[in-house]
């Protein structure tokens, strides 16, 4: 007690003690011992601390914890987990994070490398300098105007920009928010930048557009913004489909993905629960195996091995998402030695429908048995589902 006590109106009186007695030391000595455990425990996050009495408890904005804030998990929404039969992960940007400052980089390399030897640009790309802090997701690219802006759930935009020119409020105003309609601002005449993927394809877009107006003879072929913007996505997506972006993440791992020292035991964690888990990457077998590799052993190179697939029960690679748990697809299955197909037949799979009649030694999903792949797939179609770092199940 500090020695006070209130009368319920605001006033504030002595409180009455009684005369020290001989035991009064001993007694202060184990009193003072206590409240020295007692904080301790709050200083280190064991026991919350209490409630402060100048603020409303769901106003309090200091509680120790143990764990660090960049290990915290905040949420706007609860979910029992005692629902959920099984978590599924996607790799890339979830169980991989990739580092901007060398991932993002490289990215814009390799894409203004394929619009000088692809799409006919001028050797001037080569001297663009990327600036990996600048673009966040949440913006959306304008291919007519060349803009790229910011806006708010009204569908106002509060920020527009040209090339990396600002828009002034009467500018912004008169392309956007005076119309008697708001735009809807979707596809086909804007661009989300709403994964980390589309970062340094953004800037790359703001780049260009300056070019274009500046220098408008260095692109002979230029015929409006969206083509610009058309020819940085083909870029992007040839990055991807010749191998050429993955194949220097492959070399060396550890100079593009963050280390996890925590993954393993998480989803061992959730193993252990009995829930089921499940990998669905769009990267192909080659690409997972070198992340996951190296996300749960660090082995690289010819040190590979196939260890990691026992922490899921699933592993579907190539997934072509977003539209793999919405269509009817074949499944294939994967030779997890050397990446080849089985169970094909001219192109289609001749696994048998029934569960019954799947043999007991055919092995589907990357190494796992048929009949788990079935049981589990069933759980995914039919159950409530939890998903590791995303909000959607759409792999």
């Amino acid at each position: 007690s500090n020695g006070t006590s209130s009368n319920g109106k605001g006033s504030v009186s002595a409180a009455t003690t009684d005369p020290p007695t001989a035991a009064a030391p001993a007694a202060a000595t184990k009193t003072a011992t206590r409240v020295r455990s007692a904080k301790s425990l709050i200083d280190y996050g064991v026991i919350p601390a209490p409630p402060s009495s100048r603020h409303a408890i769901w106003s309090e904005q200091v509680w120790p914890h143990s764990i660090g804030l960049n290990r915290q998990i905040f949420c706007n929404r609860s979910l029992n987990m005692k629902q959920i039969k099984a978590i599924g992960f996607d790799m890339d940007y979830t169980l991989a994070q990739y580092k901007p400052d060398t991932f993002e980089e490289l990215a814009h390399q390799q894409t203004v490398d394929k619009l000088v030897t692809a799409f006919g640009y001028p050797p001037d790309l080569y001297g663009f300098k990327f600036d990996w802090r600048y673009m966040m997701r949440g913006l959306i690219m304008d291919k007519k105007r060349g803009n790229v802006i910011k806006v708010d759930r009204h569908k106002y935009v509060k920020v527009a920009y040209h090339g990396f020119r600002q828009l002034s409020r009467d500018e912004r105003n008169q392309c956007y928010n005076l119309s008697a309609v708001r735009d809807d601002f979707e596809e086909p005449n804007y661009g989300m930048i709403d994964t980390l993927f589309s970062l340094a394809e953004a800037y790359l877009f703001m780049q260009l557009v300056e070019l274009a107006d500046q220098h408008p003879s260095k692109l002979p072929n230029f015929s409006g913004y969206a083509g610009i913007y058309r020819d940085v996505r083909a870029a992007v997506d040839l990055c991807h489909r010749d191998g050429s972006l993955k194949r220097h993440v492959a070399a060396n791992p550890a100079k593009y993905i963050h280390e996890d020292p925590h993954l393993v035991s998480m989803l061992q964690m959730y193993k252990k629960s009995g829930r089921k888990l499940f990998l669905a990457t769009n990267s192909l077998w080659d690409y997972t195996n070198v992340v996951m590799n190296y996300l749960c052993s660090k082995r690289v190179g010819k040190s590979k091995n196939d260890e990691w697939l026992r922490l899921f029960d699933v592993v579907i690679v190539g997934c072509g998402k977003p539209g793999f748990f919405s269509e009817r697809r074949p499944l294939f299955a994967v030779n997890a030695k050397d990446g080849t197909l089985q169970n094909t037949d001219n192109g289609a799979p001749i696994i048998p429908i029934g569960e019954e009649d799947l043999p007991d030694d055919i092995q589907v999903g990357c190494g796992c048995a048929a009949a788990q792949l079935l049981a589990a797939w069933s759980v995914l179609r039919d159950k409530p589902l939890g998903q590791g770092a995303k909000t959607s199940m759409q792999p």
